[in-house]
């Protein structure tokens, strides 16, 4: 796999639009809820277009199946975690949000098929746990703090949910979980190299002005300098 990060030395005010992460979450929302509607609409089942695992039919789900789902509560429980998780994504790696989802849809899709058990299997919870995955292993690789407070957030939020990976609910896709799951930490695992050198190019940095500030406060080593020193130029002229 190829991993291509544009380089960046300042991101201008144009690249911070409200598409990149409001617009394109909330339009996979939609698109689930849109298909959602046509089925109950028309009195339609598209659980056949789902993910079966072994036959060649079933990968059509690959891409299919996130937009499936079998019912009101199924959909409403996927869609809060995907806009959430979707907005983190493209707000703090925009650069490489699309390739994330990209091949997060192919490889969780093909994983499930590879080990799922022989039945239909629906749903954006795959995608969700990819998602919780890759921003909570990427952060932690990188260590930039920001992306690292993005780690604990996602702890906080969703780490109730590692123990459905795990075959406890018959009628859930547990191997849709562990397969989103372990894909975001290969994903996570790919990326964070080269995001890493991105984060400790101080260029790169200065996307958010604040952090010069920030930054100022820890020397080479990392420790804490609680009191800056005064710039001598700047009290010369106020003694002017």
């Amino acid at each position: 796999m190829k991993v291509h990060i544009q380089n960046i030395k300042s991101v201008p005010n144009s690249d911070k639009k409200l598409s990149y992460y409001i617009f394109y979450p909330l339009l996979l929302v939609f698109l689930m809820w849109l298909v959602f509607w046509i089925e109950d609409t028309f009195h339609l089942n598209f659980n056949r277009y789902g993910i079966y695992p072994h036959k060649w039919s079933g990968l059509r789900g690959i891409v299919l199946a996130p937009f499936i789902h079998s019912g009101f509560g199924h959909i409403f429980n996927n869609s809060i975690p995907l806009f959430v998780l979707t907005s983190f994504l493209f707000y703090h790696y925009r650069r490489i949000a699309w390739q994330i989802l990209f091949w997060g849809f192919l490889l969780t899709g093909f994983l499930t098929w590879l080990i799922g058990r022989p039945s239909y299997h629906i749903g954006m919870s795959g995608i969700n746990y990819l998602l919780i995955s890759f921003l909570f292993f990427t952060g932690v690789l990188v260590g930039y703090y920001r992306l690292v407070a993005v780690s604990l957030i996602i702890v906080f939020l969703y780490g109730s949910l590692i123990w459905f990976m795990f075959p406890l609910v018959a009628q859930m896709s547990w191997e849709g979980h562990l397969s989103g799951f372990i894909t975001g930490l290969f994903l996570a695992i790919i990326y964070s190299k080269r995001l890493k050198k991105h984060y400790q190019n101080k260029k790169y940095v200065k996307i958010y002005p604040e952090d010069e500030v920030f930054l100022k406060h820890f020397d080479e080593n990392g420790n804490f300098i609680e009191k800056l020193e005064e710039n001598p130029q700047k009290n010369e002229t106020l003694k002017q």
